[in-house]
């Protein structure tokens, strides 16, 4: 999908805590032409239940750097709402506040390049790297 004037990214969620994807997880794809440069949103995406985000839109030439915003608050929600059915799995904070309600990742990039950035995602605790 890139050219050589222009990069492209992909991300997905898995939930360490369960072992699975994550479904339903909003994201957020913002990018920027330098350091100084504002951030301008593309879109917004939800994860599908491969917990993946699959058109997610080429980046405009010039980008030279990418945001991904994902919104984790409901993901937990909807997690606690399911585990108040089974209490042995409910080992996410309770009712209290979601620790992580976003996850925000920058990264830079190159024309040419395609970026694979998966989140690794638990209650209390988050990974990201640039996959293949």
């Amino acid at each position: 999908m890139s050219t050589e004037a222009t990069a492209s990214v992909s991300t997905h969620i898995l939930d360490t805590g369960t072992g699975r994807p994550a479904a339903g997880v909003a994201v957020s794809l913002s990018a920027r032409s330098g350091p100084g440069a504002e951030w301008t949103r593309l879109g917004g995406f939800t994860t599908d239940a491969d917990g993946r985000c699959r058109d997610l839109p080429v980046l405009p030439e010039g980008t030279t750097g990418v945001r991904l915003v994902f919104g984790t608050e409901e993901y937990f929600l909807t997690r606690r709402a399911e585990a108040r059915q089974d209490a042995s799995a409910n080992r996410d904070g309770g009712d209290g506040p979601v620790f992580f309600p976003e996850v925000a990742v920058a990264f830079a990039v190159v024309p040419g390049e395609h970026y694979h950035v998966p989140l690794l995602l638990n209650p209390f605790g988050y990974s990201v790297y640039r996959g293949s």
